[in-house]
């Protein structure tokens, strides 16, 4: 049997109706798993369903608000209403509605990056680890981001949601490990998807990260996948509570000066 062999598996993902969530979503269905597509609209999710089924793949699309909790609640339900259990979730979704300096941040936007960010995807773990540890097991993966390592003058509360669930996958590691649950989390850089489009399409800071990437280029959806991939497979059997950087080498190197 191969290592990342996935037959058999049913795997959540949500936002995956597009970039990052997209590309794992695709890659855990080509490795043999029935993936549930997730985000808020049901149109997107549908579209990726279409071409799961259509490479021989097993999906259904199914929308979800991962700020409701009632929301995520019915999406667990209806993943075991229709394939009986739960063997992997991964955490995708989030949110960032402020691009600029903290201090002009209002309040009610810092409380809701937080509750995306951070307590949707501690609520979705909750919701599905009691079906895993019966099972003898399962994978949660949570995407978190380098912005997690690294301050940041105009990403500042989406890098305190991303530290934070970074520190969530450690803490489920260490809560449910003897459940044989495994919680790990990806921190990938700079990739172009939309969410992300207000950094790559500024010449400036597109400029300054090719510069300071040993690898002098961004990321694209699919170089996250195969991670993900690993950490739902058996690969991934004996790793836990860890955080897996995809980054192009940025966070190894040290950024160069604009005289340099």
């Amino acid at each position: 049997m191969s290592l990342f062999d996935l037959t058999g598996k049913v795997a959540i993902v949500t936002g995956a109706s597009k970039g990052i969530g997209r590309a794992i979503a695709e890659r855990l269905a080509e490795h043999g798993a029935k993936v549930v597509v997730s985000s808020r609209r049901i149109e997107a999710c549908e579209e990726v369903v279409a071409g799961i089924t259509a490479k021989g793949g097993t999906a259904f699309a199914m929308a979800c608000n991962i700020g409701r909790k009632p929301e995520l609640q019915a999406l667990v339900d209806a993943t075991i209403a229709r394939w009986g259990h739960v063997d992997v979730v991964v955490c995708n979704a989030a949110i960032n509605p402020h691009f600029g300096s903290a201090d002009t941040m209002p309040d009610e936007i810092f409380d809701k990056i937080m509750a995306s960010n951070i307590k949707s995807n501690m609520w979705l773990s909750y919701m599905v680890i009691p079906g895993m540890a019966a099972r003898g097991g399962g994978s949660i993966i949570i995407i978190s981001s380098i912005g997690g390592f690294r301050g940041s003058p105009v990403l500042g509360a989406y890098a305190i949601s991303k530290a934070a669930d970074m520190q969530l996958a450690r803490n489920l590691a260490v809560s449910h490990g003897h459940q044989n649950i495994r919680a790990n989390a990806i921190a990938p850089g700079l990739v172009r998807t939309d969410f992300a489009r207000a950094l790559w399409e500024n010449p400036d800071i597109y400029k300054k990260r090719t510069r300071d990437t040993p690898l002098k280029r961004i990321g694209e959806p699919d170089e996250i996948a195969g991670a993900a991939v690993f950490l739902a497979s058996p690969a991934a059997a004996f790793m836990t509570g860890q955080v897996i950087t995809i980054d192009g080498g940025v966070c190894a190197g040290i950024p160069m000066r604009d005289d340099d």
